[in-house]
């Protein structure tokens, strides 16, 4: 049997069927490349270039594998694109959400592994996030993962599908050993865009906003590294397979690190100055952001290995330092 892994070329797709193949799994993907890589696929796994909207495509998956279970990725995911162009990520997540379900119903095929976000929470009421507080997205990229999680939770009650929901924080970080990691263009995430300075692509790293109710005024986040997340994906998959109920999980480190701290950890690991310019707040920025995973520690049994923001900080830059330019030669 096989585990499909959609928008497997993609950053944390690609980590996830590296772990996969790990714990000598058979993983199956399925990407459109809009923002994957054909690179970060190994050669001996199984790809199939399509968009998981098209049922044809997904009819071809099914039929010709074994497909035990999904883990879903393949999503856009950036915020502010998000709230120029809403019905591209409600056509995107949403329907494709839609289409792969009525795949997973018409193969009968019982158990999803969703990649959720925080997004779903909105502005938070209090910190750290726990999984029972209130989702009120205040984005259209939120908002879809929303609408996600519940068609999910109502086709698991009519069909029988059990899932697990997964929502998860700021990824970064990159394979131990470099050989797959973060390459987006353009590029959206603060720890490779930071790392843009000391591999001389920009002169400075822009701050927006110094002047929050936090320790420096800068904003903070949780961070959870990519191979943690794989590997809270992988037990999630097992989970699953021992016929325990749905279920929706938050991943974090369960620490907040300002943009300030992320910036100062770099110039350690680098050893570059990495300058820094202080711009105007960005509209809708929570002041801090840090998830509570005492829940998925408690019941999957998750706790992350990297917990120290220059280990994070040190994997990535030993990708991106080998691989100025992503997968591109």
């Amino acid at each position: 049997m096989a585990v499909l892994v959609c928008g497997g070329a993609g950053y944390i797709g690609s980590h996830m069927v590296d772990r996969l193949l790990q714990e000598g799994e058979t993983p199956i993907v399925v990407d459109n490349l809009r923002t994957g890589h054909r690179q970060a696929v190994p050669q001996n796994v199984k790809f199939y270039q399509g968009d998981i909207r098209d049922a044809l495509i997904l009819d071809k998956v099914f039929t010709e594998n074994k497909i035990e279970a999904v883990i879903h990725f393949a999503a856009c995911s950036l915020v502010g694109e998000s709230v120029e162009k809403p019905l591209l990520y409600f056509n995107n997540n949403v329907y494709g959400m839609q289409v792969l379900l009525e795949g997973m119903v018409k193969y009968k095929i019982d158990k999803i592994v969703f990649s959720s976000s925080a997004a779903t929470y909105g502005e938070p009421r209090r910190v750290p996030i726990e999984e029972s507080d209130p989702t009120e997205p205040t984005n259209p990229y939120g908002e879809s993962k929303r609408i996600m999680e519940k068609i999910i939770k109502w086709v698991s009650r009519a069909h029988d599908i059990h899932y697990v929901s997964l929502r998860y924080f700021n990824v970064a970080g990159a394979a131990e050993d470099g050989h797959i990691g973060e390459a987006h263009n353009p590029e959206s995430h603060l720890v490779p865009i930071i790392l843009q300075v000391p591999l001389k692509q920009r002169s400075v790293i822009t701050v927006y906003g110094d002047d929050y109710p936090t320790r420096d005024g800068t904003c903070i986040r949780d961070y959870v590294h990519v191979v943690d997340l794989a590997d809270a994906h992988m037990r999630a998959l097992n989970y699953l397979r021992k016929k325990n109920p749905s279920d929706i999980f938050n991943l974090g480190s369960g620490n907040g690190f300002s943009v300030k701290e992320m910036i100062e950890a770099a110039r350690k690991v680098t050893g570059d100055p990495i300058r820094i310019l202080i711009g105007k707040r960005r509209a809708g920025d929570p002041a801090q952001l840090v998830a509570s995973s005492e829940k998925a520690g408690k019941i999957l049994d998750w706790r992350p290995h990297y917990t120290n923001m220059e280990d994070i900080i040190r994997t990535a830059w030993n990708w991106h330092k080998n691989h100025p330019n992503g997968f591109d030669k």
